[in-house]
């Protein structure tokens, strides 16, 4: 009986610790350390929040820089009073099947007919392949400059000023060697609707 009521006592305090001081301890240095990544790095201007630094979101005008392929299914999920909720996630289909291959097609297709400058020229494969979570929020540099001329004519803006603006959404590499830069589609199509300056 005794072994029975300090087994019960150590479960009771480890998820006390677990469950509640270990979370709140956390969640207390999260928020004074970086509040704006612990509360989801959303992008609020004037009392409007745009979304998270960290989702992708579908973008389709060609006013806007197109980001990934993002992965919206709106059927499998529901909320409690059983209305559709969006959720994102990758595809899960094989570079081998007839169906990828023919999505593939399609955005190539797509691309090309929306960015005419570009001829023939090769499409940055982000631009075209969706992301291993399905809501990448971030595209290459290469990715962001293939756009270039279709924003500036489109915004009846100058190449250089679009140019300018890809460049103060852009992290580069972490620590200048791993990775590669980055440039966050969001924040560009914010500061091309002149809502981030």
């Amino acid at each position: 009986m005794r072994n029975f009521k300090t087994a019960l006592l150590s479960v009771i305090v480890f998820t006390v610790f677990c469950g509640f001081i270990y979370t709140a301890v956390m969640t207390g240095i999260a928020q004074a350390v970086a509040p704006k990544a612990a509360n989801g790095s959303l992008i609020e201007v004037n009392g409007v929040n745009y979304g998270s630094e960290l989702l992708g979101q579908p973008f389709t005008s060609e006013k806007h820089m197109w980001g990934r392929a993002v992965n919206i299914d709106v059927k499998s999920y529901k909320d409690s009073n059983g209305n559709q909720l969006a959720y994102g996630g990758p595809t899960n289909k094989t570079p081998a099947s007839v169906e990828y291959n023919k999505i593939i097609g399609e955005r190539i297709e797509k691309i090309r007919k929306a960015n005419p400058e570009r001829g023939n020229e090769p499409i940055p494969v982000d631009l075209v392949t969706a992301s291993g979570s399905g809501l990448d929020p971030d595209i290459s540099l290469a990715a962001a400059r293939y756009q270039v001329p279709r924003l500036a004519r489109e915004n009846n803006m100058s190449e250089e000023a679009v140019s300018a603006i890809i460049d103060a959404c852009t992290s580069p590499k972490v620590l200048g060697f791993f990775g590669e830069a980055t440039v966050n589609v969001l924040k560009v199509n914010l500061m091309l609707d002149g809502v981030l300056h």
